[in-house]
C-alpha cells in the first residue's frame, strides 16, 4: 500500500512511520513543511515532499505529493503561536481543507484524519461517552474550536465523496519521550526551563473535577495502522487507562498527595501568566481538562482489535523522563532539542 503521511515529522508522525515500516509492504510518502534528515531512522523509510499546507496555493503541491497514493493520514497541526489564532487557523483549518481537497483530486481512496478529544462538546466526567457525542468543541479554547471546525469540514468532505473511506481518530493527549523538547517549547516557554520536570513537589494543586485521558504515541500509531489495514470508516476514540485525575496523576509527578484548588483560581493564574508571556499554556487547556468528556474506547477495541500496550501513566512518565534528559529527535525540525520550529 502506498501511504502518505502529512505531518510525518511530528509526534505521532514519527511513531506512525516506525509502525508502518515495521509492518512492511508499504511505500511511504512523508509530507512536511520542512524535510527531515532522510538518512535517519525512522525517516529513511519514506520518500519526502516539502509542502507548507498553510500556503494559499498548497493544494497543487499536495495533489502532486499524493498522486498514486492509496491512503493519506493527515496529522499536521500547530498549537503555537497561540497568541495569534489566525496564524494557527491558516495551518489547522485552511490547511486541513487543502489536504482533503488534494486527496480527492489525486484519487486517494482512504483518508484518515487526526481529530482529538478536544473536538467534543462539554460532557460528563462520571461516565464514558462514545463517538456519537457532539463535536461542537469548547468556545473558550482555540484548539477545541479549530478541531471542531475541521470535523465539520470533514463531514462535508465525507458526504461529497462516498467513494473515499474516511476515518477520524479522537485521541486523548499523546505522549512519548521523543517529543519532550517540543512539549517544553509549546507549553513552558523560554522563561521556564525544561528541567522543571526534575522537580518533585510534595503536593499537587489540582481542581477536584479535573480529569483527562492520555495515550502513548506508539499506541496511537498502532491505532492509525489498524484503521489503514481494514479501511475503517467513521470515528474512533483512542485513550489508555487509567483516567488521569488528582488520584492517578499525583504518583506520576512524584507528589505525596494532591491538594484541591478552585478551577477558577487555577485558570486565572494560567491566563495571567499566559497573557504576560511567562509561560505558553493558554487557559483553554485548563477548560478542556475540566470540561471535555471521558471517552469510551470500546469501538476501537472491538472493530480494530486495538489495545494500548502502555498505561496513560506510563505515557506521562515517558515525556517527563524525556524532559529530564532534554530528549528529542535530532533529525526532525519539529522535535529537535532546542529547535524553535513548531510545524510538522
Amino acid at each position: 500500500m502506498r501511504i502518505a503521511v502529512v505531518g510525518a515529522t511530528g509526534n505521532v508522525g514519527t511513531a506512525l512511520l516506525r509502525t508502518l515500516s515495521a509492518d512492511g509492504g508499504h511505500e511511504l510518502v512523508g509530507v512536511g513543511r520542512r524535510e527531515p534528515d532522510a538518512a535517519s531512522a525512522p525517516y529513511r523509510s519514506a520518500s519526502w515532499r516539502a509542502v507548507d499546507i498553510a500556503a494559499p496555493d498548497a493544494t497543487a503541491a499536495l495533489r502532486s505529493a499524493l498522486e498514486g497514493c492509496d491512503a493519506v493520514v493527515h496529522l499536521a497541526w500547530v498549537i503555537q503561536p497561540n497568541h495569534r489564532e489566525e496564524e494557527l487557523r491558516r495551518v489547522n483549518v485552511d490547511g486541513s481543507a487543502r489536504v482533503f481537497d488534494a486527496a480527492a483530486q489525486a484519487g486517494v481512496k482512504q483518508v484518515v484524519y487526526a481529530s482529538s478529544v478536544g473536538a467534543y462538546s462539554s460532557g460528563p466526567k462520571d461516565r464514558r461517552v462514545d463517538e456519537s457525542w457532539p463535536t461542537g468543541g469548547l468556545h473558550t479554547s482555540h484548539y477545541s474550536r479549530q478541531k471542531a471546525e475541521v470535523e465539520r469540514i470533514l463531514d462535508r468532505f465525507e458526504a461529497d465523496h462516498p467513494e473515499i473511506a474516511v476515518a477520524r481518530l479522537r485521541p486523548g493527549l499523546i505522549f512519548q519521550s521523543g517529543q519532550a523538547s517540543e512539549v517544553g517549547r509549546f507549553f513552558l516557554g523560554r522563561f521556564i526551563p525544561q528541567q522543571v520536570a526534575r522537580a518533585r513537589v510534595p503536593v499537587l494543586p489540582m481542581p477536584p473535577g479535573m480529569a483527562f485521558q492520555a495515550v502513548h504515541a506508539e499506541d496511537a500509531a498502532d491505532a492509525y495502522a489498524r484503521v489503514l489495514a481494514v479501511r475503517a470508516r467513521g470515528a474512533f476514540n483512542i485513550a489508555a487507562e487509567p483516567v488521569l485525575d488528582p488520584q492517578t496523576l499525583t504518583p506520576v509527578l512524584g507528589a505525596r498527595r494532591s491538594v484541591p484548588v478552585p478551577a477558577a483560581a487555577l485558570r486565572s493564574v494560567v491566563w495571567l501568566s499566559w497573557e504576560l508571556r511567562v509561560q505558553r499554556t493558554d487557559p483553554g487547556w485548563i477548560d478542556m481538562a475540566m470540561q471535555v468528556p471521558i471517552m469510551d474506547t470500546t469501538r476501537a477495541q472491538t472493530e480494530l482489535g486495538w489495545q494500548p500496550q502502555r498505561s496513560s501513566q506510563e505515557a506521562v512518565s515517558a515525556v517527563l523522563g524525556g524532559m529530564q534528559q532534554a530528549s528529542g529527535v535530532q533529525a526532525s525540525a519539529a522535535l529537535r532539542p532546542g529547535d524553535q520550529g513548531a510545524t510538522s
